[in-house]
């Protein structure tokens, strides 16, 4: 099986560095994005992604607007979106809004591989620290 394709949108660096770090762990390679300013712009420099990590307040576009960008995207469109964010009591409006996913912060490192391989297999994730 070929490495995913991770794409992590953050604009807090902590938060990059930490998810970072949790995919190093498991030889994942990302990138990054900390800003959704000129997302679409931004995108067309990155091949297929498999797996966007995206937080939902955000400068710019929120998640919820970046979710649509992503969505409209050839290089996103296929991706699994999971919310990552600090705002857990918005798991289901994230969900109901067409997330695959959410990641409450901060994440418990013990559990992310898990988390992860349910989110490489296609498996609907939520989590609430």
């Amino acid at each position: 099986m070929t490495a995913p394709h991770i794409l992590i949108i953050d604009d807090n660096q902590h938060n990059i560095l930490v998810l970072e770090q949790l995919l190093r762990m498991e030889d994942i390679q990302s990138r990054r994005l900390a800003s959704t300013n000129q997302l679409e712009a931004k995108l067309d420099e990155f091949r297929e992604v498999d797996i966007v990590f995206l937080d939902l307040e955000m400068p710019a576009l929120n998640g919820y607007e970046a979710l649509t960008v992503l969505r409209d995207h050839l290089v996103t469109k296929n991706a699994k979106i999971i919310a990552y964010s600090v705002h857990t009591s918005q798991v289901s409006t994230a969900m109901a809004r067409g997330f695959d996913g959410f990641l409450g912060k901060p994440l418990d490192a013990e559990a992310f591989p898990q988390q992860l391989e349910k989110i490489l297999n296609g498996e609907t994730i939520r989590y609430i620290p």
